[in-house]
C-alpha cells in the first residue's frame, strides 16, 4: 500500500477519536482512513471487523452528521476497513 499523505491515513485499530480526522477530511478535500494498516503501509488486519462495519458508519452519521463510504476489503490476506470521506459542502463539526 502507498504511504500516508494529506488525504490517506493508516490506523492499526479503530478508536473513536479518529472521528476528528474524518471530520478534518470532510472539511478539506476529502480523504481515506484505512483501519488495520500500520504506519508503514503493511496490512495487519482488524479483529472485530463485523462489529466495526456496523459501529463506524453509525458513529460517523450520529456524531458528525455525514455519510462516509465504509468498506471491508482484503489486503495481504487480512481484513481491513476503508473509510472514504467526501468533501462536505457545509462545515462539519466534531
Amino acid at each position: 500500500m502507498k504511504n500516508e499523505t494529506q488525504t490517506i491515513e493508516f490506523k492499526q485499530s479503530w478508536r473513536d477519536d479518529f472521528l476528528k480526522e474524518i471530520c478534518g477530511f470532510a472539511n478539506a478535500q476529502g480523504g481515506l482512513l484505512v483501519v488495520g494498516v500500520d504506519d508503514g503501509g503493511k496490512a495487519v488486519g482488524v479483529a472485530n471487523a463485523k462489529k466495526l462495519m456496523e459501529d463506524i458508519p453509525n458513529k460517523i452519521a450520529s456524531l458528525l452528521g455525514i455519510v462516509a463510504d465504509v468498506n471491508l476489503v482484503q489486503r495481504e490476506g487480512v481484513d481491513v476497513i476503508e473509510v472514504r470521506v467526501a468533501p462536505s459542502p457545509v462545515p462539519v463539526l466534531y
